[in-house]
């Protein structure tokens, strides 16, 4: 998980062109500098996080379209449950603030809460293995009596990822 911070902190900051090189060489620029990389790498995180989510959801979905018994199509509507969680989820995460918000008018964003904004949006990242293993459960259970088991397990573990977004503002003010 480090490499992959370190490769998107790397992308972005090594995309920096002549003029912020130089003004970042200013005397209490260069924090402004670093204060915007973090918020761009945590903007270009998210933007993974919330296209791997969406992968998940393809994966549910075709799912859905493989329960065609008469005894699993009952639980289309339940799959359809997790789907719209990860949909909400990965429309929040990618459209969550990268420390602008309301939220931070009152409350000035350093560099270190920026960094804890930007760990916690990497352990959103982990999530999409335990959601792709409730989903692969899910799979290895159709048609056997451990499909509801399954299904309840990935509603539950979708709910999750929106309970762990709804806590990120929690990070910054956390002291």
């Amino acid at each position: 998980m480090s490499d992959l911070l370190d490769d998107i902190f790397g992308k972005v900051t090594g995309d920096l062109d002549p003029f912020k090189k130089i003004a970042s060489k200013i005397p209490g620029f260069k924090g402004y500098v670093e204060r915007q990389a973090r918020r761009d790498s945590d903007a270009l995180l998210r933007k993974t996080i919330a296209s791997r989510f969406r992968e998940l959801e393809k994966r549910i979905s075709y799912l859905q379209s493989s329960l065609e018994s008469p005894s699993d199509a009952k639980y289309i509507d339940d799959l359809e449950v997790a789907v719209l969680r990860l949909r909400t989820f990965a429309d929040r995460v990618n459209t969550a603030s990268r420390g602008y918000s309301p939220l931070f008018a009152a409350v000035k964003i350093n560099e270190e809460e920026l960094a804890r904004l930007y760990e916690y949006d990497a352990a959103m990242l982990d999530l999409t293995d335990e959601v792709g293993r409730a989903i692969d459960n899910v799979e290895a259970s159709i048609g056997t009596d451990g499909l509801p088991a399954a299904i309840r397990h990935l509603q539950t573990t979708s709910l999750k990822t929106i309970e762990v977004f709804e806590r990120r503002d929690e990070v910054v003010l956390a002291q």
